[in-house]
């Protein structure tokens, strides 16, 4: 091999074992926040994402209706071959992974979207959950609680109405939502858990509305960026963020081929996508 000039450090090789496809899969544009993190590690990966209009919000349904109208949109999404498949959604997650896991592990490994409590808690201070109705105080919520965050205050916060004005891009809405959960969080509380995927979106409106008890700024835990970690994980893949944007966007609405839905564009994460890559409906 030959040598190197002395003080020329080598070049570090990536080496790309193929192009990249992973789906996201939620109701409606809380997938969004996932969906830009994968963007940002992997430029050059081609996205999927299967929304669900005809059929949001989930929130409100059955259990066991939630599951009927996931296994679909995500059906909607294998049809176009993904590696992975995200589920952008919290809720569900709670009621649905079970069963896509069922139906489509193990060769198409399937991510579900857990809220980041375990790293929130381990700042040790007082913290908040934020999250929809129907999951605070839930089974679920008070298990990850318990399992994560022994001996840590912890302060549930149900958001009424925040997820479904995040999804119309409501600004007043959004505020006045976000004002009523920063009544209820504890004016000693440093930390604060998004439990929905869409108050991610809506983030610097939180941190604005919920004042830090000491010098340091309020401490936002969110899940996008872990769950697309996981997802090149689960697939051997390794972040590349200075990949070659060439990754195409391809976008499902109940099963439909259709383009992001026009409140996704007034967040910066519908921006980026829309910036990096036109939607395409080739598979």
């Amino acid at each position: 091999m030959r040598s190197l000039p002395h003080g020329t450090a080598p070049r570090r090789l990536i080496v790309y074992r193929g192009r990249v496809k992973i789906a996201l899969m939620d109701s409606g544009i809380g997938l969004l926040a996932a969906t830009a993190a994968v963007r940002r590690l992997r430029p050059d990966a081609d996205l999927v994402l299967s929304l669900d209009p005809d059929g949001m919000p989930w929130g409100p349904r059955t259990p066991a209706d939630l599951t009927r109208r996931a296994l679909a949109v995500a059906e909607a999404a294998a049809v176009h071959r993904p590696d992975a498949l995200i589920v952008g959604c919290n809720t569900a997650t709670v009621h649905a992974l079970t069963a896509l896991r069922a139906r489509h592990e193990p060769d198409l490994p399937v991510v579900g979207t857990v809220p980041a409590i375990k790293p929130a808690a381990a700042g040790g201070g007082p913290l908040a959950i934020w999250a929809t109705p129907a999951t605070t105080g839930s089974p679920y919520q008070r298990d990850l609680i318990k399992r994560f965050a022994a001996g840590v205050t912890v302060t549930e916060v149900p958001c009424p109405g925040l997820a479904e004005a995040v999804e119309r891009a409501d600004g007043t809405a959004i505020d006045e939502a976000v004002a009523a959960a920063a009544a209820l969080t504890p004016d000693d509380v440093t930390t604060v858990v998004l439990g929905c995927t869409h108050y991610e979106l809506v983030a610097d409106r939180i941190r604005a509305a919920v004042p830090s008890p000491g010098p340091q700024p309020l401490a936002l835990h969110g899940s996008a960026g872990a769950v697309a970690a996981q997802a090149l994980r689960r697939l051997g893949e390794q972040p590349a963020p200075d990949a070659p944007a060439t990754g195409t966007l391809t976008v499902l609405l109940s099963g439909r081929p259709g383009g992001l839905p026009d409140a996704a564009l007034t967040y910066p994460e519908g921006g980026l996508l829309q910036a990096a890559v036109p939607a395409r409906t080739a598979q």
